[in-house]
Parts: C-alpha cells; sequence; structure tokens
C-alpha cells in the first residue's frame, strides 16, 4: 500500500480579492513553491464598492461559504500555517469590517487587510520570485484596483494604487466603455511613474489579464500553454487588446468557452487599462505572470539566503530530487557538463550556463516512462512543468536537450517543429551537443553516482578524447565509443576513447 506524502511543513495562502476567493496550498515554503491544491470562487465582493461604498450581501455570502469550504479543506490536508489576505473591496467597503470579522471566524486564522501600498509591493515581489532578473513595471490588475510599481532585479522602488480594477471600473462608469475609457485616461495620466517603463517589459499580474493572455495564445496556435512567462511584443499586444474591443462593441466576447462565464464581461475592462498603459509607458514587451500576490507574500517570508537563490535552480533540483533515478548523480552530471564545456570552450553566455545547468538537473526524469516515449513525455513535462523564473524559449531549450538525451538525433526521431522553432538556430546546436553528452554520461554511469567523476576530458589539436580511471575501465564498450564520437563530432571534433 502506497503512504501518502507527508505534508507537516506546508502552507496555505486564502486570498479574498475585490473578484475572487481563492485558497492555494503549497507542499512547503520554499524558493521554488509547488502548489499542491488550488481552487477559486468567483464572488465578486467588489462589483458595487465603488457606487454603495458595500459589499453586495449576495457576494459576502458566497465567500463566507466558500471560505467554511477552504477551512475544512485544509483541516483534511493537516495544512501546518494558514496566511489569509485580503485587498481592495475589504479595505474600501463600509462594512468590510463586519465581513473581516466574520471570515477571521470561520478561517480561525488573522485576516491581514492589505494597504494599496503593500500590496503592490508583495505584487512585485511575486514576479520577483517568479521571473528571472525582472526589468520593468509590474501592474496587478484586480477585481478594485490596479497597482503599479517598479521592479529591477530584487528591488522594488514604491508602488501606487488606482481604482481601475475590472469590477470597479465596470461600476463606476455604470457600465458605460466611453465613461471607462475617460476614467482610465485621466488616472493614468498621472502616474509619472509609469514614463520608466519605456522600451522595458510590463509584467501584467492578475486572472483577467491571464483571461486576456490564454486567448492570444489559443487564436495564435502558440505550442506552449503555460501561461507564466507568457510574452508578446507590445505592438501586438496593443493590436490583440484592440480587436478585443472591437469584438466587445458587437457582443461576440459573450461565449468565448476558454474564459470563465463570470469574468467575460471583465475582458473589456482589463483590455481598455492594459491599452492605455501600452500607449502611455511604451513599454518594449508584456510579460504575463501567474506569480503575484500570494507568492510574494511567503517569498518576503523566507530569509534573505533563500530568496537569493535562483528559483529555477532550486525547482529543477526539487524535480531532480523527485523525480531521478540519483539527485547526486545529476550534480556529478553539472560538475562533468562544466568540465565538457571549458575543454571544448564552448560558447556561453551566463543565461546559457544556466539553462545548462537545469537540464542537466532534469536529464533523468523521464526513466520510469516506457522508453518509446520518454523523449516526448518529458519535453512535455518540462515545457509545461509549474515552475518559475524561465521565459519560455528557455522552457524549450532545455526541454529540447533532455529530448534528445532519450530520442537521440537521428532524423527519424525528431521533436516537434513547431517547438524547434521557439529557439534560436544556436540553442538548437547547443540542445543537441547537450543531449548527446547526456547519452554518453548515462550510458557510462546508469545514472548512479561516484562514476562521472572518474571520467576526464582531454585535448590534442583537433582531437576530443575522454579518459576512464583503471577502475572505471570495465565501463569501456563500442556503444560508449560511437556515442562519444557523436557528441565529438557535434562540438567539430574527433573523439577516441582512453583507458588510463
Amino acid at each position: 500500500m502506497t503512504r501518502p506524502r507527508q505534508r507537516a511543513n506546508s502552507v496555505a495562502v486564502i486570498d479574498i480579492g475585490s473578484n475572487s476567493v481563492r485558497l492555494v496550498v503549497y507542499e512547503r515554503m520554499a524558493r521554488s513553491l509547488i502548489s499542491v491544491f488550488n481552487e477559486k470562487t468567483l464572488c465578486g465582493l467588489g462589483r458595487e464598492v465603488q457606487s454603495t461604498g458595500l459589499l453586495a450581501p449576495d457576494a459576502v455570502d458566497r465567500a463566507l461559504n466558500s471560505l467554511k469550504r477552504f477551512r475544512a479543506l485544509c483541516k483534511i490536508q493537516r495544512v501546518a500555517r494558514v496566511y489569509a489576505i485580503a485587498t481592495a473591496a475589504c479595505r474600501d467597503a463600509t462594512n468590510g469590517p463586519d465581513f473581516i470579522a466574520r471570515a477571521e471566524r470561520i478561517c480561525g486564522a488573522r485576516i491581514e487587510i492589505l494597504s494599496g501600498p503593500r500590496e503592490a509591493k508583495l505584487s512585485a515581489l511575486g514576479v520577483v520570485s517568479g521571473i528571472h532578473k525582472p526589468d520593468g513595471i509590474v501592474g496587478d490588475l484586480g477585481g478594485g484596483s490596479l497597482e503599479l510599481v517598479d521592479v529591477r532585479g530584487h528591488q522594488v522602488r514604491g508602488g501606487v494604487t488606482l481604482p481601475l480594477g475590472s469590477l470597479a471600473l465596470q461600476d463606476l462608469s455604470h457600465k458605460s466603455l466611453k465613461r471607462a475609457e475617460r476614467i482610465v485616461k485621466t488616472e493614468l495620466s498621472e502616474v509619472p511613474r509609469l514614463n520608466a517603463g519605456r522600451g522595458r517589459t510590463f509584467y501584467a499580474v492578475g486572472g483577467t489579464w491571464r483571461a486576456l493572455a490564454r486567448i492570444h495564445i489559443i487564436q495564435s496556435g502558440y505550442p506552449l500553454k503555460v501561461m507564466h512567462g507568457y510574452s508578446i511584443p507590445a505592438a501586438d499586444a496593443l493590436d490583440f487588446v484592440l480587436r478585443l474591443r472591437r469584438l466587445a462593441a458587437t457582443n461576440m466576447l459573450a461565449d468565448i468557452e476558454a474564459v470563465a462565464e463570470a469574468r467575460r464581461p471583465l475582458l473589456t475592462y482589463a483590455a481598455l487599462v492594459l491599452e492605455y498603459i501600452i500607449r502611455t509607458a511604451k513599454p518594449r514587451t508584456i510579460t504575463f505572470s501567474t506569480f503575484g500576490v500570494r507568492e510574494g507574500l511567503l517569498f518576503s517570508m523566507l530569509p534573505e539566503t533563500e530568496r537569493n537563490k535562483d528559483g529555477l535552480i532550486c525547482a529543477a533540483q526539487s524535480l531532480n530530487e523527485l523525480l531521478s533515478r540519483s539527485a547526486r548523480h545529476a550534480q556529478e552530471l553539472i560538475e562533468w557538463a562544466d568540465r565538457l564545456a571549458r575543454v571544448v570552450h564552448l560558447r556561453e553566455s551566463e543565461e546559457d550556463r544556466r539553462l545548462r545547468h537545469t537540464a542537466c538537473l532534469l536529464s533523468d526524469i523521464g526513466w520510469r516512462v516506457h522508453p518509446d516515449h520518454r523523449g516526448e513525455q518529458t519535453l512535455t513535462t518540462i515545457i509545461d512543468g509549474n515552475f518559475g523564473s524561465i521565459s519560455h524559449q528557455g522552457r524549450a531549450f532545455v526541454g529540447l536537450s533532455v529530448f534528445f538525451r532519450y530520442a537521440g538525433l537521428s532524423e527519424e526521431n525528431q521533436p516537434p517543429r513547431i517547438i524547434q522553432q521557439q529557439v534560436t538556430p544556436a540553442m538548437l546546436e547547443r540542445a543537441k551537443v547537450l543531449g548527446a553528452a547526456f547519452r554518453v554520461a548515462h550510458l557510462i554511469s546508469a545514472a548512479r553516482p561516484g562514476v562521472l567523476p572518474a571520467t576526464h576530458f582531454r585535448t590534442e589539436g583537433r582531437k576530443l578524447m575522454l579518459v576512464f580511471e583503471h577502475q572505471m575501465v570495465d565501463l569501456v564498450a563500442d556503444r560508449v565509443g560511437s556515442r562519444f564520437k557523436q557528441l565529438a563530432r557535434l562540438v567539430g571534433r574527433s573523439g577516441s576513447i582512453v583507458r588510463r
């Protein structure tokens, strides 16, 4: 009988937003968060706050019922710690304090009502935790408000809150798009911080903006389905939101199945806000982030040493420990590949090395899959993996490297062309080199630790040699030699095996 995995260190965040109420349970507090449960209810708490000053009674009832379920879910999952936060609707509504008091009794936990600046900072920290070295303006569009904050690396600079959340804008404009447009133009024209976004990235956070991204992915036939890190040029994004607004004018957004029915009426307002942000800030790229306030809250609680770690490497290490035959072997593979890169003078940037190390950590995660399908299955696992701090191009490179490790490099076993097109020709060649190196390393070692450190690389002119120390010479075989020669050819050398 299989024992359930222990969750003694699990942590949950209950996020009471202006549009949705959500519970996310994470396996443990860590630099790379792994969600084990995620559920939301679209309650619409903030849909009348701007006009009436109150949380709508029916929305309150739905939210409280959801919180009862969330508390029960935390109990049966034996969640160790529960954090609860509330945003714009609860801080702005006259009956917000009464609702929070009732919600705290249900949750059995204190609920922090985030101020506008605090919400902006946590949104930015969420992007810091999920985007490698971000540089631009973070915009978190909720139901009740829009938070804007500048971020560069781990530096978060100030932040402003505007009443431009999708529900708030719908309410303020009395569902008039012309009136909503005037409100958006006026509010954004008074934010000098947006001028700092010129030529940088705008990081779009929030469920309704993610819904826009989902529509764009479907309509463009984009091959990667993971939302986080999806990037499009700002000019393309502007064309897209203008097209959405035209469709909304003819009531053609009502039946978009890719978006929850309760969120569809808000798409036009989200598109309107993004349009004027692009016009005002003039960013180069729009990148969508699924990491936001919740992840930023937990990231802010980590020790500085943990916050400074590379989120991608931490995620790859977790997958390596969970799925590979030997976690230590993967670490040795990194060092082995480092030696190879030095000997053959492989041209790499810091980002190239980072992705190569990630591929090493993930190079054995498909061993349980049927041999005929390991390449395609691991490729899918990596490009659609639930982790951050990597671009979509980076996902494709790492996935292709591991694909070639399993499927080989013959013309008969090629990855989908649409995935190959996500990387540059130079990256594709590096992925083949790395895949060929993995095929040698795993054949030599059977993915067991202690073997690769006893093999070394040496060059003489254009000859690349793999040297086996005397205690490992019995591992030499014709198949090892042929695979190594293939690797050598890919780096422009001839290859041979040497027994010390």
